[in-house]
């Protein structure tokens, strides 16, 4: 590993790349997102919560819980989610 510092100073051409057109951008090694990834995504950081929702205790097994848990971040959202689809599937 090296034990260089790193440097602040951004080593970019910012001015040539303001220049460019969309055009003159390669794109080919970005994949294009489909339809179905864009309609997949979730954004989770960056975004203020939603005013509407509540904070409530909830009771459910443990073994549930660790499951989500071990999903990653956003677990929460992500309980959130397949509630209110099953909520929507029965409204």
């Amino acid at each position: 590993m090296s034990k260089q510092p790193i440097s602040s100073k951004s080593e970019t051409d910012w001015e040539r790349l303001d220049a460019m057109t969309d055009e003159e951008i390669d794109l080919s090694d970005c994949p294009e997102i489909t339809p179905e990834q864009f309609a997949n995504a979730v954004v989770r950081r960056g975004l203020p919560a939603p005013k509407n929702k509540a904070q409530v205790t909830l009771r459910v097994d443990s073994d549930v819980l660790e499951w989500f848990k071990s999903q990653g971040r956003g677990y929460q959202t992500q309980i959130n989610s397949l509630l209110r689809a099953y909520m929507e599937a029965h409204h």
